[in-house]
C-alpha cells in the first residue's frame, strides 16, 4: 500500500468516526473495522483469519508504536523508527522483511501473538498502575 492509498484509508476512517459520532450504524462500523484492519495489517507477513483477526492486527500495530516508543533489548527506539518493523510467521525483524534484523523468534504464528499481545499488557500495565 502506498502512502496515497493509506492517507485516503485514514481519512475515510476519520469521516466514519464523525459520522458515528452522531448516529449508529451497522455499515458504517463494517467499513471503519475493515480499513483499520488494512492499516493495522501493513506490516503483517502472515494470513490472519477469524474473527480474533482485527483483534490481533491492532495488537501488532500497537506493539509497532511501543517499540518505536521504548526500544526493545538490543535495537534502540531510533532503530525501530528507522527501518520500522515486520511481522512474519516465526519472528518479529526490525526492517521489511524476514531477512533483516531479528527482534525476536518464535516457534509459529500463535506464540509470536501471545508474545505480541502480552507484552502490549506488559507496557499498558507499567504506563498506568
Amino acid at each position: 500500500m502506498n502512502e496515497k492509498q493509506k492517507t485516503k484509508m485514514q481519512n475515510r476512517v476519520k469521516e466514519i468516526e464523525v459520522i458515528l459520532e452522531k448516529s449508529s450504524n451497522h455499515d458504517l462500523f463494517m467499513e471503519r473495522s475493515e480499513l483499520l484492519f488494512k492499516l493495522n495489517k501493513e506490516n503483517i507477513n502472515f494470513t490472519l483469519k477469524g474473527q480474533n483477526k482485527y483483534y490481533y492486527a491492532n495488537q501488532c500495530k500497537e506493539f509497532e508504536n511501543n517499540l518505536k516508543k521504548h526500544g526493545f533489548g538490543h535495537l534502540k527506539k531510533e532503530d525501530i523508527l528507522k527501518d520500522g518493523v515486520c511481522f512474519n510467521k516465526y519472528s518479529i525483524n526490525n526492517g521489511y522483511n524476514q531477512y533483516c534484523r531479528n527482534i525476536k523468534r518464535f516457534s509459529n504464528k500463535e506464540e509470536l501473538l501471545g508474545f505480541v499481545v502480552g507484552y502490549n499488557q506488559s507496557i499498558y500495565n507499567k504506563e498506568n498502575y
